[in-house]
């Protein structure tokens, strides 16, 4: 019976984390302002490179959140307040991850990355990637 209810829980958790995953991409568009969609099909290679990041960013990210709660688990967490964990430490990542890009862009006064990205500089899409990745090694450390 217990890998029956491991079996369900891989399930639910996976189901959230993929809803999630779309989440934080919807939220991360907010702060890049251009159609992913419209530059993919261009084929506009630093909107992919910048994509491919926040893939890796959030998955991170949320790797770390779903984590968090199991690592504290006690014989009394049920799986309610696990899903609802893993939604908190989320929430509270991705906005963490969206505020250290924000505040980079701030203090880089040199070019804007948004800009070179939506024209298609493949060197600042690659960068905003790593900006992306970096920012979730570190919240995902801090939220484990």
């Amino acid at each position: 019976m217990d890998f029956l209810m491991d079996i369900m829980e891989v399930a639910i958790y996976s189901c959230l984390g993929i809803a999630l995953m779309m989440f934080g991409n919807f939220l991360i568009d907010l702060i890049i302002p251009c159609s992913f969609p419209e530059e993919i099909k261009r084929g506009n290679k630093a909107v992919g490179f910048v994509s491919a990041g926040t893939n890796i960013g959030v998955g991170v990210l949320l790797k770390a959140a779903i984590a968090s709660p199991a690592a504290i688990e006690t014989a009394k967490e049920t799986l309610l307040s696990g899903l609802l964990g893993s939604i908190l430490y989320f929430i509270v990542g991705i906005l963490f991850f969206m505020l250290g890009y924000v505040i980079i862009r701030i203090f880089n006064k040199k070019y804007n990355l948004n800009e070179e990205v939506g024209c298609g500089n493949t060197a600042a899409g690659i960068m905003v990637a790593g900006i992306f990745i970096g920012l979730a090694i570190v919240i995902s450390g801090v939220i484990v």
